[in-house]
């Protein structure tokens, strides 16, 4: 048994691992020698390699199942409002999203210079009220803060029936 967390961090190892078994793979698949020589075999065959290969691969996809089914069944409190914890990753994202879509319209003047031609002076005009977007910006972020704390929290209590004594 792993908490939700573990096997999250875990998923990023496995990806890492696939990726130098088949890194390993390029490097032991040829050997450059001189006609004629014979060339030095490497310590771990092909055939080892992909074995290992096959095993990280199906383990990522248990890992994967596991962890989308935990994130389905399992919900947190947020608002007034129950949510699995996919819906709350996804709303993270959207309120994230939104503050920096807040931040860009907080950053902005109200009135700037924007161009001169001829006679004619341009001012470019916010239609909308920057500090107000500066102000909904900074509340979003405390509320996508406290909402990512709920997930993490809910993501160590979470456990799944998992064996990583093969990575850990």
């Amino acid at each position: 048994m792993i908490s939700l967390a573990e096997a999250v961090k875990l998923k990023s190892i496995l990806n890492k691992k696939t990726q130098e078994l088949i890194s390993e793979i390029h490097s032991n698949s040829h050997s450059i020698v001189e006609k004629g020589e014979q060339p030095k075999q490497p310590d771990r065959t092909l055939s080892i390699i992909e074995a290992e290969l096959v095993r990280v691969r199906k383990d990522a996809r248990l890992l994967d199942k596991l962890i989308y089914k935990a994130n389905i069944e399992n919900t947190i409190q947020f608002k007034d409002e129950q949510l699995t914890l996919v819906e709350a990753i996804e709303l993270a994202i959207q309120l994230r999203s939104q503050v920096s879509l807040y931040q860009d319209l907080g950053r902005s003047d109200k009135e700037e210079f924007y161009h001169s031609s001829g006679e004619a002076i341009l001012y470019r005009i916010a239609l909308y009220d920057p500090t107000e977007y500066r102000n909904q910006a900074n509340e979003l972020e405390k509320e996508a803060h406290r909402l990512s704390n709920a997930i993490n929290a809910k993501n160590y209590q979470v456990q799944i029936e998992f064996d990583d004594s093969n990575y850990f």
